[in-house]
């Protein structure tokens, strides 16, 4: 069966023969792989800036944001049926007793640092034929959404973050629970995480403004005005300026993984704001931040700041569902985030050449 995978000894990126996975367990699912998308932690680990086959492999398959469908189940499965398409979740709970976030479910809260992850960490990855994993670790995903289904973990990002920011407005007494208060949303980046948290806030009811690189006609701005965003171009304006531009700045969702432009966009965070990081920055020179000004305004302004990584199954959930309203109020939008389908045998020029389009995929359906 073939692979994609990092070959650490080689230092290489390749298709391997992988042995054809078994149903061990009673609650087993064997999968087929349809999609795999390609994102900037896949080609970190392809550079091996990281990255850890799992025990007494010399190879980790890659690959975490997949789409599959179910072949054949163990006697004790009831959360999917053979044909149900499924997403699978990506991180697993570590196996110390004394850590109350897996122990509860939530390995994505891990206090340990001894979780596995699906082609990243210790466990090998969904860029292959077929899996086998527990039923516990899945997700149904509606069958009219074959084409677009793999975009649900990126998405999760997303969705966590949101799920968060319930949470935290909860410390605003003067809001309905279980409710996110809209306002201005300002999404700083315009890939896939970018383009998808801006969906969901959309549909949430913020008014949302994403700031990018690219051009004002770029694909990228027109696809924003095109679902009812608003688009701006660091070429023609400076954070600061599109702080003048807005009301008060709700909410800010960083997914850029650029520091010196996520501590611009802090200082236009508005009263009472939140400002969330999901970008992961690779280490570089140290940047010049006003720090006073940073703290001055969390303290006077009640603000807050939080980072999030990974995503639980509620999120998973959430993801499923809003993906499915995307899809029905913007199918074209959707479809078109996918800019790129290619072969196995394709991956290493994909994970090691430059970054095109939004989100490209690696699809294993055979056809």
């Amino acid at each position: 069966m073939k692979a994609v995978a990092v070959v650490p000894e080689e230092h290489s990126v390749r298709v391997v023969d992988h042995p054809e996975p078994k149903l061990e367990q009673p609650e087993d699912v064997l999968l087929r792989i349809l999609d795999v998308g390609v994102c900037g932690t896949d080609r970190e680990i392809a550079r091996f800036e990281y990255g850890t086959p799992p025990p007494g492999s010399d190879y980790l398959v890659i690959g975490h944001e997949s789409l599959a469908e179910v072949v054949e189940t163990g006697p004790n499965v009831t959360r999917v049926k053979p044909g149900d398409l499924v997403v699978t979740m990506v991180r697993r709970p570590c196996a110390r007793l004394d850590c109350p976030a897996c122990r509860s479910g939530h390995p994505d809260f891990c206090v340990t640092g001894e979780f596995t992850e699906r082609g990243i960490n210790g466990l090998q990855g969904f860029m292959t034929e077929q899996v086998v994993d527990d039923q516990r670790y899945m997700h149904v995903v509606p069958a009219h959404l074959n084409s677009v289904g793999v975009l649900v973990e990126p998405l999760t990002i997303a969705e966590k973050a949101l799920l968060e920011v319930v949470d935290v407005q909860d410390r605003l007494p003067w809001l309905s629970e279980d409710a996110i208060h809209s306002g201005t949303a300002l999404v700083l980046g315009a890939g896939p995480v970018g383009l998808l948290g801006t969906l969901a806030l959309l549909v949430r009811g913020f008014d949302t403004w994403v700031y990018s690189l690219e051009p004002a006609d770029s694909a990228k701005g027109k696809w924003v005005q095109s679902v009812g965003g608003h688009y701006l171009s660091a070429k023609d304006a400076s954070i600061a300026e599109l702080g003048a531009k807005t009301r008060n700045i709700d909410l800010v969702y960083e997914a850029t993984g650029v520091s010196h432009v996520a501590f611009q966009a802090m200082e236009v965070l508005g009263v009472n704001g939140i400002f969330i990081f999901t970008g992961v920055p690779s280490r570089k020179a140290p940047i010049e931040v006003d720090a006073d000004l940073l703290m001055r305004n969390l303290v006077l302004q009640n603000q807050l700041v939080y980072g999030t990584v990974n995503a639980g199954s509620r999120a998973f959930e959430n993801a499923i569902q809003d993906l499915a309203k995307f899809y029905e109020t913007w199918p074209d939008a959707v479809t078109s985030l996918i800019t790129g389908r290619y072969a196995p045998e394709e991956a290493e020029s994909l994970l090691l050449g430059k970054s095109e389009g939004i989100k490209q995929v690696v699809t294993l359906r055979g056809e």
